[in-house]
């Protein structure tokens, strides 16, 4: 089942020769939109082969293939409406020193994307995936490297995206899939392909993204690698409302038996009276939580290895202990060490990287200023969150705590939460899931609207003659699109 090189080669080269059929913004619309329409329809045989691969179960699988279907559909609208192509007129002015020529700019497509499947989302972040999505609503042709966790998943849904491609009268070659690791290597190396986007581990995200910038053209490497996401919780939270944060981490760290990418993987909480409440409140909401099946045999050994390894390091332990089920399963559990031996270099760094499954690290506090040492030895992250007491939030208390810490976690993450949980991205235009490094490579989001930047690129045309401009860019706007002329949005 694992492409060739040629088969790779030719996935690539049938992506690259469909660029031209996904120039037409309605057709691209209406691609997207029957892509949804096919995949809510077969979503009963959707559902029942992902949860065969993967052991999601029905439910969670239901619900993800809703935000995938909503995602495309969300991605058709960007594409009709056209603000995504930010186009720039600005007139010529000889007035100005130096004079200003004729300007025109809007953004096009890059070409074909090559898309890494993930093994924990094997629809939303999958073949019709928000990486799939965006590039489609850019103009670009993809080729997907299936998930090994997957395969059936991925070649059903790849089956309705070809179908959706024929029914509005693209190619089938709008849409590619290929298996095997040696192929995920071979696509990203391809030079027709012109970026790509990718989920998965540090270690494989960052050897594609090397490959990628090792090509003698080098291309776009848009990868989310893995992520802590590190909770504060202030005193005066803890104090205030220790039973709710403590069965509120317990539901977002078991969450999909912890395999979410925003799982909160370390939790800075106050020792004393106010800690050993939140702590008690934990214990009891993960002793309550049932064992699940991780995503493969591969990933339940890591995380076991990775319990074992960390609970045994100086002054760990484990009120709750994390480990195997059944033969098949792994049961949820929490760690809790001394915040000082985060706040410097030591054998303890191990407790400042992610560990896939459901399992935290609550490191206890006894002031201010190991919060703030902590932090600053913390990797980039997807997301971070602040559970902050009334007063804080509301930002009168005499400390000015709540704004300080926020402050402190913002160059952190993509993403700030405040007495929420990071768990659940919603797909909404405002939307960043990204990070500084490790958790992402670049700046960019894989969700929300946004995302489809990172397929395009911007041109500008100086003093064009009207005749030769494309549609896009004309005086009359005959595509209606939104535009900004001599600075200002037209219109307004």
């Amino acid at each position: 089942m694992e492409a060739t090189a040629d088969e790779v080669d030719t996935a690539v080269r049938t992506a690259h020769a469909a660029r031209g059929a996904l120039a037409d913004r309605t057709v691209r619309a209406a691609l997207l939109r029957r892509s949804a329409d096919l995949l809510d329809e077969a979503g009963e045989a959707v559902i029942e082969a992902a949860d065969a691969e993967t052991a999601l179960g029905p439910g969670r699988l239901t619900g993800e293939l809703a935000r995938t279907t909503y995602q495309l559909r969300a991605f058709a609208d960007l594409v009709e409406d056209g603000a995504f192509l930010d186009v720039l007129i600005d007139h010529a002015d000889p007035g100005l020193t130096p004079p200003r020529p004729d300007l025109r700019r809007y953004k096009i497509p890059l070409g074909p994307v090559a898309v890494y499947a993930a093994s924990n989302f094997p629809l939303a972040f999958s073949v019709p995936g928000g990486d799939t999505a965006s590039a489609l609503a850019a103009g670009c042709p993809v080729v997907v490297k299936a998930h090994p966790d997957h395969p059936a998943t991925s070649e059903l849904c790849a089956a309705l995206l070809h179908r959706a491609a024929r029914e509005v009268d693209l190619p089938e070659g709008v849409v590619n899939l290929v298996h095997g690791f040696q192929a995920g290597i071979d696509l990203v190396r391809h030079p027709l392909i012109s970026a790509a986007g990718f989920t998965g581990s540090v270690r494989g995200g960052r050897a594609l993204y090397d490959a990628a910038a090792c090509r003698p053209h080098p291309i776009p490497f848009h990868g989310e690698l893995g992520s802590l996401n590190p909770v504060v919780i202030t005193e005066a939270a803890a104090a205030e409302r220790a039973e709710q944060i403590g069965a509120g981490l317990a539901g977002s760290m078991t969450l999909g038996v912890g395999q979410f990418c925003v799982k909160p993987g370390l939790v800075l909480a106050p020792g004393g009276e106010t800690g050993d409440r939140l702590l008690t409140a934990l214990t009891a909401a993960v002793s309550d939580t049932e064992a699940g099946v991780l995503l493969d045999h591969r990933m339940r050994e890591a995380f076991l290895d990775g319990v074992r390894t960390r609970a045994a390091l100086p002054g760990v332990h484990a009120p709750v202990t994390p480990g195997a089920g059944s033969e098949h399963t792994v049961s949820a559990g929490f760690l809790a060490v001394p915040a000082a031996h985060l706040a410097a270099e030591g054998p303890h760094d191990l407790l400042l990287e992610e560990c896939f499954g459901p399992v935290t690290v609550v490191a206890r506090y006894s002031d201010e200023a190991e919060i703030g040492a902590v932090l600053a030895r913390l990797p980039g992250n997807l997301s971070a969150t602040l559970q902050l007491g009334d007063a804080e939030s509301a930002g009168t208390d005499a400390a000015g705590r709540g704004a300080r810490l926020l402050a402190e976690v913002t160059p952190l993450a993509g993403r700030v939460v405040v007495n929420g949980w990071p768990t659940g991205v919603a797909v909404a235009p405002a939307q960043h899931h990204g990070g500084p490094y490790p958790a992402t490579t670049s700046t960019s989001t894989s969700v929300g609207g946004s995302a489809v930047e990172r397929w395009l690129r911007p041109v500008a045309y100086q003093d064009t003659p009207p005749a030769l401009l494309p549609p896009e860019l004309r005086e009359d706007n005959p595509l209606g699109l939104p535009r900004r002329v001599d600075g200002r949005a037209e219109g307004a």
